[in-house]
């Protein structure tokens, strides 16, 4: 049985573990998510084999006021020569008066089959600290009490897990970042309306190659939290001679994208998207841009690492 029959058997009963459940967005979204897995899924933390460091910055619907900035640094290894990895990761989000920081602890274990593909487990622990600056809102009663204090510095604790089954050409990953449901306010209070809840992510992926030197990757991220609408996002992208990726993107009822990649050395890539608005927002934006780089690190007498395509 070939990997994409495997892969098409797979992605079915992963759905269908999902079909109880509604969606809303409420952690960060990134349209480059191929190269930022690990801050959905903790078991892909060691599974390049490598160290690999990623610095992300995002900046979407440039123009509206208050809307989300988010820059994510994160890097992640396998220890040693055992089949665990560890990952470290801080987030900085920043949508209107709020600003919140993120840092998560991530540790994976893989048992790999005899047909060359890995399965990966992961866990997750996470902190974020929650500020809030109400002197920055349009208040219609500024002496109203409720908005007197601001929020400096809320810590809240999580935790979360994943599974990660990948190959040389295909990767299909199920997991749950926070299992908590999180309250950044009072719930006695009327202002309540911050209340952080479980996200599900289902991801796969699958790299044809199409020549000797051109590859293709189809792939998809989907998320389901209560209280939204479901949320999936469709790439495509081309690698080129192993050092130029060119793709396009979809997210459902939302933006289209362009995506470009290049890699520079054989440690050093650097990416770009630009995300275009397909709703009525688009009326009130000029578009999201996200920019990302990563730095990959390993021995120096080890042969040349040819970077895999995810």
């Amino acid at each position: 049985m070939n990997y994409l029959t495997q892969l098409v058997k797979v992605i079915p009963i992963l759905l269908l573990c999902l079909t109880d459940a509604l969606f809303a967005q409420q952690d960060p979204q990134y349209t480059n998510y191929m190269y930022n897995t690990m801050n959905v899924n903790p078991a892909y933390a060691g599974t390049k084999e490598v160290m690999s460091i990623l610095g992300m910055y995002r900046a979407q619907w440039v123009g509206l006021d208050g809307a989300p900035v988010t820059s994510t640094f994160s890097l992640h290894s396998p220890i040693g020569v055992s089949n665990m990895g560890l990952g470290l990761s801080f987030v900085n989000d920043q949508i209107g008066p709020s600003d919140e920081n993120t840092i998560s602890i991530d540790f994976s274990y893989r048992l790999n089959f005899d047909n060359l593909s890995t399965l990966a487990l992961g866990i997750k622990t996470t902190a974020n600290l929650l500020n809030v600056d109400y002197t920055k809102l349009s208040i219609y009663d500024p002496t109203d009490p409720q908005f007197q204090s601001n929020i400096d510095n809320r810590f809240s604790p999580n935790f979360g897990a994943g599974a990660y089954w990948y190959s040389d050409h295909h990767y299909v990953g199920l997991s749950v970042p926070n299992f908590l449901e999180t309250k950044h306010y009072d719930d006695n209070d009327m202002t309540s309306l911050a209340r952080e809840k479980m996200h599900y992510y289902l991801m796969a992926g699958y790299v044809f190659d199409l020549t000797s030197n051109i590859k293709m990757k189809p792939a998809f991220l989907s998320k389901v939290v209560a209280g939204a609408p479901f949320q999936l996002d469709m790439t495509a992208n081309f690698l080129f001679h192993e050092k130029l990726t060119v793709g396009a993107a979809y997210r459902l009822n939302a933006s289209v994208s362009g995506l470009v990649g290049f890699q520079l050395s054989d440690k050093l890539f650097v990416g770009y998207s630009y995300d275009a608005e397909t709703s009525k927002l688009a009326n009130y934006n000029s578009g999201s841009h996200e920019i990302f780089l990563r730095f990959e690190i390993f021995k120096a007498e080890e042969k040349i690492y040819s970077p895999r395509f995810f």
